[in-house]
Formats: C-alpha cells, structure tokens, sequence
C-alpha cells in the first residue's frame, strides 16, 4: 500500500503543474499587478477554507494538527499596500459539512504545501518588487521547512488504512479544484 504522502502527491501531480504554470507570479516579468492578482486569488480559495477548517476540532485542527497560523491577516495587509489594483471577492460553493479528518487532512495537504511555493516566489521576487514588504509569501521566518516536515509526521501517522488515504487524496484534489477554478474566473 502506498502512504499517504505518496498517494497525495501522486493525486495532485496534474493539478499541482496545472496551478504552478498559471498563477500570476508564475510568468517572467511579474510584478505588483501580479502579485495583487495572486493573492486575491488565494484570498478568495482561503478565506471560506479557513472558516469551514474552524468548525471541527479534529484531524488536523484536532491536537494532533499544527497550530493555526494567521495567513489571512499577511495577505490583507500586503493588500493594502500602495500600488495594489483590488477587485471584489469572488463567491464560491461551501465547503462539504460532514467532511471526514482523513478528507481535511487532504486540503490542508494543499493549503501547507502553498507555503512551499510562497517561500520559492519570494526569494525570486523580493528584490524585484522591493519595497513592497511581500509578507504573505516570506511567512514564518524560519520558512516553511520546519512547519512542513512537522504536517508530514502527523499526516504519516494519522491518515493510514486505504479508505483514509482516498479520501485525502478527494479533499486534496478538492482543494485543487477549487483554486484552479477561481483562477479560471479571474
């Protein structure tokens, strides 16, 4: 059987190179109109997927998930910075209700893994779109590294039988779906 790890990563492949090759920043020559762009979209994906993350209290907003992190409030305040080009939120379908941990466990695969792609766009951007502080993408100061390998030890140990492994890979997938979708309205 394969692990979880595995199986997320195998699952979301397409949709991970769909995303990484369509995102704003992710074209030559992005600047804050770009970067305005991306985190409006991301904006619009996390802010009802964090609301909905709120409701439970186990999997991985349970004791054996991470602490909650304020991303929310980086992304707003880069927003308001000057020179930033803002559009109204899309609206989007709710999240499922009765979503399982293991499915939870695959969306905050994907929403964790965004931080890696984060600290990659802001070490090729920073000093291209100085002074603009990019405090969503430099996040946590020591990066993402440390935050990532501790999701991947509770992800190993809490999603292990093939029906907890499947249905992270929908709710990672779900996840996917979901930004891929927005971009495609924007």
């Amino acid at each position: 059987m394969v692990g979880a790890l595995e199986a997320l990563r195998q699952a979301t492949a397409s949709r991970h190179e769909q995303l990484d090759g369509g995102l704003p920043l992710a074209h030559e020559g992005a600047g804050l109109p770009e970067y305005a762009l991306h985190l409006q979209l991301l904006r619009d994906w996390m802010a009802p997927l964090n609301a909905w993350l709120e409701r439970f209290d186990d999997g991985p907003q349970g004791v054996a998930g991470l602490a909650p992190v304020e991303r929310m409030a980086l992304l707003q305040a880069d927003l308001l910075e000057p020179g930033m080009l803002l559009r109204a939120p899309f609206k989007v379908a709710p999240w499922p209700e009765q979503a399982s941990a293991a499915y939870r466990w695959g969306v905050v695969y994907v929403l964790e893994g965004a931080q890696l792609g984060g600290a990659v766009l802001y070490q090729r951007l920073a000093a291209r779109l100085a002074p603009h502080p990019l405090r969503y993408l430099r996040g946590d100061p020591a990066g993402p590294g440390p935050r990532w390998r501790m999701f991947m030890l509770a992800l190993k140990e809490h999603v292990t039988s093939e029906d907890e492994i499947a249905d992270a890979c929908t709710g990672a997938c779900a996840a996917f779906d979901r930004i891929l979708a927005l971009h495609a309205l924007g």
